[in-house]
């Protein structure tokens, strides 16, 4: 099988106005290393690699790389590698559901038009903060404490701490920290006004290997965990639009809902940019590694 790859925007109301992520299909002989060596050539946030799935269950598995680490879950990795397999001719076991196997475990994926929409997994961590935590956030977003209205961890994979604050312009506002020493990832949301949609606006920062502060465009997974927060909390009680990306010149919208079962729902669209296949070493990359 050749190793090729598709260059996806996920989450984005138009072309190349999401959150870009690199999916690469047939690399079964690259290793960890030249998965890892490979991201960061590439230099997205998050690199993606398909491969056959372990569990029956599952209709294929994705390994999802950011530029230092590998990661359990993440969000729009999660629904890039699903377009990109469906798109190279994937056929999911299930009509109505497609089945991800990662690092957490199994993710259910829906489609629908041109969405698609995975299921939001159960957090690692999650509960109020405590105070000396909160003041490090404040510290780190360049704000006073009380401007903080609440704040929580909602881990599903990453690591998410998140901060509410009054408003989504508050958000758009913020100028955090430019380093910070040690790893951090800092989701922030603030509500628009009633009724409007989109509903709420999000950031995300989060430290590189080199400790460098960086924002993510689009973020699923955050979006997934602070879904999960805000209808415990009774903040949302209906589907909503999430927008994020606007201080990075993006337009990410991201579809939140919950089922009656009470598992929270994030969509967005997800569309081919690039597609390429690997030039170097054998067919199947395997002098990667």
């Amino acid at each position: 099988m050749d190793t090729y790859f598709r260059l996806v925007d996920v989450f984005g109301e138009r072309p190349f106005s999401g959150n870009p992520l690199a999916v690469v299909l047939g690399a079964t002989d690259v290793s960890t290393q030249g998965m890892q060596e490979m991201t960061r050539w590439l230099n997205f946030s998050e690199t993606a690699f398909v491969l056959p799935a372990i569990d029956p269950a599952a209709d294929y598995r994705v390994r999802i790389f950011t530029l230092h680490r590998e990661m359990p879950f993440a969000g729009h990795p999660t629904l890039g590698s699903c377009h990109a397999w469906l798109a190279s001719g994937g056929r999911p076991r299930r009509s109505d559901e497609i089945v991800q196997e990662c690092g957490v475990g199994l993710v259910n994926i829906r489609r629908s038009n041109n969405n698609l929409a995975f299921r939001a997994p159960p957090l690692i961590r999650s509960g109020a903060v405590d105070q000396r935590k909160r003041m490090e956030l404040a510290a780190f977003l360049g704000i006073p404490d009380s401007e903080i209205l609440d704040a929580t961890w909602a881990d599903n994979g990453p690591g998410w701490v998140v901060v509410m604050l009054r408003s989504a312009e508050r958000v758009l506002k913020l100028r955090p920290a430019a380093t910070y020493p040690t790893r951090l990832d800092v989701g922030v949301v603030g509500a628009y006004a009633d009724n409007a949609s989109p509903a709420f606006e999000l950031r995300a920062f989060f430290t590189d290997h080199n400790g460098a502060v960086r924002e993510d465009p689009v973020t699923g997974s955050l979006n997934a965990s602070v879904g999960q927060w805000l209808f415990a909390t009774g903040r949302a009680n209906r589907p909503y639009v999430a927008s994020q990306g606007e201080c990075l010149g993006r337009r990410g919208r991201i579809y939140v809902s919950r089922d009656h079962e009470g598992h929270v729902w994030v969509g967005g669209a997800t569309s081919d940019m690039f597609t390429g296949r690997l030039a170097v070493g054998d067919a199947q990359g395997k002098s990667l590694g």
